[in-house]
């Protein structure tokens, strides 16, 4: 299937407004618990696992958000869509499900 740069910008314009409002989200789970919260013991240290788990999450997003901002910026070079690694082209189904990906299954494995 040929690379219809215009479909792929609006897909990675989209797929970082997903992850711009996840991130959102994310920071406000993240938040560290306040010791002077009144909860139980054990509430408490499922809330600390939560927001470590949480603040894992937003990094994770923030990475994905830094690589689609990038993939966005180099959409209409001529190289786009070939694998940094191997110089395969990277088929248009994968472009599609990770736009932030610059490796084919291949390589990412």
């Amino acid at each position: 299937m040929q690379l219809d740069p215009k479909e792929i910008r609006k897909h990675i314009e989209a797929e970082i407004a997903k992850t711009e409002e996840r991130l959102e989200g994310y920071r406000d789970m993240a938040k560290p618990v306040e010791p002077d919260n009144a909860i139980g013991r054990v509430s408490r240290m499922d809330a600390i696992v939560n927001s470590s788990v949480a603040g894992a999450a937003l990094r994770e997003a923030e990475r994905k958000l830094d690589n689609l901002q990038t993939m966005l910026k180099k959409v209409d070079d001529a190289d786009f869509g070939i694998c940094s690694r191997c110089k395969q082209p990277i088929p248009f189904k994968r472009l599609m499900l990770m736009p932030q990906s610059s490796l084919c299954v291949h390589c990412a494995k």
